[in-house]
């Protein structure tokens, strides 16, 4: 379980970085992704050739990995969305509603009863949320398309820890990115003429963050994030995640001077979420350390 906890929070460090990429990357957000899975997906092939399992999928799992993949890649879409209408820190701060959508959906996807605590820690969520909302009106576009995305990175959570129960984490990965590769291949020519790019071409710049982004941010992280996921439940995975926002803000007050530009109502938000992330901390150890002691207590 420490192991576990462990590669799960390296994974939202280093998710806290996309953020601040988001805004570094000057293409829009269709493209954006666009790159990101292209690059991850072709990563991970050459990763699968050498640690990877070889994994036979049926028609059945392909079918899954493709909509799951899918889910994923629209989720960063919303995400980078949300980042360019508002800001980095609205775009984090809105993603921490994975864990109220994640305590609702997870009983209607998997037919387990619904846990109230995780549900009560996701409503002050969306009540931290609500207070951003509110107070921050020039942020609103922004505030909807990022919880938007957080509705599609919860959906994306419950459906792989199914998969993840049969098919290795490495094979799951490169599939799905390339199935995510795929389908928004198959929708940018139509984003594109609604949503014309300045160039779609990135730069040497744009270029260089995208690898980042690919390799550590997406690669390393979400392989980490998938070994966690095998042994914590997807809402404390998502609701570890709620502090991907503390990271990726604190970047942007450095890197971009945010606070500035942020009321009354985004610190009140704020503050509320990471009560709820402190609060679900604090029952995961407590639970974990109760099994430890049962466990010491038969051997």
């Amino acid at each position: 379980m420490r192991k576990a906890f462990f590669q799960l929070h390296i994974a939202v460090f280093l998710a806290g970085f996309t953020g601040i990429l988001g805004r570094l990357i000057t293409l829009n957000e269709g493209l954006l992704v666009w790159y990101r899975v292209l690059l991850s997906a072709a990563a991970l092939f050459i990763l699968r050739m050498f640690f990877g399992s070889k994994d036979y999928l049926n028609k059945k799992d392909l079918l899954q990995i493709l909509m799951v993949g899918a889910t994923i890649a629209l989720h960063w879409v919303f995400f980078y969305a949300s980042i360019k209408y508002a800001n980095v820190s609205i775009g984090l701060v809105c993603f921490s509603a994975i864990g109220f959508f994640t305590a609702v959906l997870n009983p209607v996807m998997t037919g387990k009863r619904i846990d109230f605590s995780e549900l009560a820690l996701g409503i002050l969520v969306i009540i931290g949320i609500y207070f951003i909302f509110q107070f921050d009106d020039q942020f609103r576009t922004g505030i909807i398309l990022g919880i938007i995305s957080s509705v599609l990175a919860a959906v994306f959570t419950i459906a792989n820890k199914k998969l993840l129960a049969r098919i290795d984490s490495v094979t799951l990965t490169t599939y799905e990115l390339a199935a995510g590769w795929l389908v928004l291949s198959a929708l940018l020519p139509f984003y594109l003429k609604a949503f014309p790019p300045d160039h779609i071409i990135p730069t040497w710049s744009d270029f260089w963050w995208l690898l980042f982004l690919a390799l550590l941010c997406t690669v390393l992280a979400v392989n980490l994030s998938m070994a966690a996921l095998k042994k914590i439940s997807p809402f404390t995975v998502n609701l570890t995640y709620n502090l991907e926002p503390v990271y990726g803000i604190l970047m942007a007050f450095v890197v971009y001077h945010e606070n500035k530009y942020l009321g009354e109502g985004f610190y009140i938000g704020f503050a509320i979420i990471l009560i709820s992330v402190i609060i679900q901390s604090w029952r995961v150890w407590k639970k974990s350390k109760h099994q430890a002691l049962n466990k010491s207590a038969f051997t």
